[in-house]
């Protein structure tokens, strides 16, 4: 999916190809625990609740998704520290939500590699998917559907009424608006709003494969993280998939398997055995072969954007979140400064706890954005005080429309996680 600013640097194109867009622990050693901490452990457990991507990665009351350090492991149950939300982990969702919404306000190609959000967001999940899988798959895979689908429904029925009152009337593929394991279909009026779907349809086919993803991953986990390229690769060289529902959804999920079997990779405590040096010289390494592909191959797709060029896409976010992840591990990152600066906290706990919202509405924010500063023409104060005419202003103008959608629609989170809903977390 290629986004580009029209003449008035609102509108966004899109290129069908390849079928996705924009463009989100330690191992934990093993103590015996007396009688009166298991029984009270295995209570807090079986309470606890796993969510999807988005909101189990952004919601700091769904999940504990806390790096103890090695040292806090090794001590006595009743000597650690109670367990906390890593901030370190939502700063980076929180940056990359933000990321995302400015690549499609502004289009700027270069966006993706100062910061490639979909790889990071891949990364975490499947760290948090491999620790959710500490309990049975079934039961883990049905909590992530049941969190991720009701906010997708809510939002999909505006989306598929605004479409039909536009002249368009879905067949049978309707059924993906209901479990979208393919891209839903949609018209060409509301491509805009309906086609950053890829991401979820991507995530909900990773989540489903975890299980089989995991224990593979454990057979050989360095071999496994390496080979995870190879479908990419395979895709670019040997066969490239149709351009269909399948072909997309096959490129999407080549493209950011390294990403997903890197969050293995954390949470299995690999990255941490591994040594700094053939870490950074493996990561500069894809950095270096995504970016000078993107940058050599800009006449087949008209930019050196990477949402464009799969292949570059891969390998770029493969050396660029083994950097941030490694560096978790290896350092111990907390960003526990965080909570000195407490409006900044909070704003990072709301986007964390309502990205779900924040994404799939974040496009019909910047929709709506242009007609409503058309109107401010119609205001002399307005049109003789305000940049009416600048993108920063539709840019602030769209993030205040998310903010009303996220007060408005962001319960349906809450709903979806079986608890009291509420405004803001």
């Amino acid at each position: 999916m290629s986004w580009g600013t029209d003449q008035q640097g609102y509108g966004h194109g899109y290129d069908s190809n390849y079928g996705y867009g924009y463009s989100y622990e330690y191992a934990y050693g093993q103590q015996p625990y007396p009688q009166q901490y298991a029984e009270q452990g295995q209570a807090a457990y079986e309470q606890q609740e796993y969510v999807p991507e988005y909101a189990e990665e952004l919601n700091p009351a769904a999940e504990d998704t806390n790096v103890s350090d090695t040292k806090e492991t090794q001590l006595p149950p009743q000597a650690r520290k109670p367990a906390g939300r890593d901030r370190y982990f939502d700063t980076l969702r929180a940056v990359a939500l933000v990321r995302v919404v400015t690549y499609h306000t502004f289009g700027w190609a270069w966006a993706g590699m100062v910061f490639p959000s979909m790889g990071i967001m891949f990364a975490l999940a499947g760290t948090l998917m491999a620790k959710s899988l500490e309990r049975p798959a079934l039961k883990v895979i049905r909590s992530r559907v049941r969190r991720l689908l009701p906010p997708f429904w809510f939002w999909g029925f505006f989306v598929i009424v605004a479409m039909m009152v536009h002249d368009w009337m879905p067949g049978w593929q309707i059924v993906f608006w209901v479990v979208p394991l393919g891209d839903p279909p949609g018209s060409a009026w509301g491509e805009q709003a309906w086609e950053i779907l890829w991401y979820l349809r991507t995530y909900l086919w990773f989540v489903l494969l975890s299980p089989l993803l995991l224990r593979t991953f454990r057979l050989a986990p360095v071999a496994v993280l390496l080979l995870s390229l190879a479908p990419i690769v395979a895709f670019h060289y040997l066969w490239e998939p149709p351009d269909n529902r399948f072909g997309n959804g096959a490129t999407d999920l080549a493209t950011f398997l390294f990403c997903w079997v890197l969050g293995f990779a954390h949470r299995e405590g690999v990255l941490q055995r591994l040594k700094p040096a053939l870490v950074v010289l493996l990561s500069l390494a894809a950095i270096g072969f995504g970016g000078w592909y993107a940058f050599t191959h800009q006449a087949e797709t008209g930019s050196y954007d990477l949402d464009d060029i799969p292949l570059a896409q891969a390998f770029w976010s493969a050396g660029f979140v083994t950097l941030l992840m490694y560096a978790k591990a290896h350092f111990e990152i907390g960003f526990g400064w965080l909570t000195r600066y407490k409006r900044l906290d909070r704003i990072v706990t709301i986007f964390n706890a309502r990205a779900v919202t924040l994404y799939l509405w974040h496009e019909i924010a910047l929709i709506l954005a242009v007609p409503l500063i058309d109107q401010f023409w119609n205001v002399p104060a307005f049109e003789k005080y305000l940049p009416l005419e600048s993108q920063w202003f539709m840019f602030g103008v769209g993030w205040i429309l998310i903010a009303v959608f996220i007060l408005l629609c962001g319960w349906v989170e809450d709903v979806a996680a079986k608890k009291k809903p509420t405004l803001l977390p």
